[in-house]
């Protein structure tokens, strides 16, 4: 396994970050100002990862995905392990914004991060197409922290 950052042609993972954002307009919104991570295995792209710095020392984890045949073998907690080792001596605070699932939610709290704070109704407002997971629809978004610095963290974001 190896993670490099990908700084040109960042859409030639598209399929990988259309998993974890269906809605190419959202992508876009910080793909261009974020850094992109992928995760190789064998020479194959497996997952993404893009960080985005939010100011006043907050960094968000915008978008993590792990190719299907690929997920559940620890690519993911991988990832934000290798994330939390790369942003710590830049940003006190990593965010990360979320459905309201119960996937998504306890795989990160399982990595570290603690719920911040709710946003209602955000997937409503901000997709076109209704978000499903598991045949529910998701209408929340869940905004979760984790402190960088080791003490417990609270964060803000859109």
């Amino acid at each position: 396994m190896e993670i490099r950052q990908i700084v040109e042609n960042k859409w030639q993972v598209r399929d990988l970050l259309f998993l974890a954002d269906e809605q190419e307009d959202m992508i876009e919104k910080y793909l261009d100002r974020g850094e992109l991570f992928v995760c190789y295995e064998g020479g194959d792209a497996i997952a993404v990862a893009v960080v985005t710095d939010e100011g006043n020392d907050i960094c968000e984890l915008q978008n993590l995905a792990v190719a299907p045949g690929s997920q559940r073998r620890g690519y993911g907690k991988a990832m934000v392990k290798f994330l939390f080792e790369t942003y710590k001596s830049h940003f006190k605070t990593m965010a990360v914004g979320t459905g309201d699932s119960p996937i998504t939610v306890p795989f990160y709290e399982a990595c570290g991060f603690s719920i911040s704070h709710r946003l209602e109704n955000y997937m409503l407002e901000h997709y076109r197409n209704p978000i499903m997971e598991n045949g529910i629809q998701i209408f929340d978004k869940i905004v979760l922290a984790k402190n960088l610095k080791g003490e417990s963290a609270s964060a803000a974001s859109n």
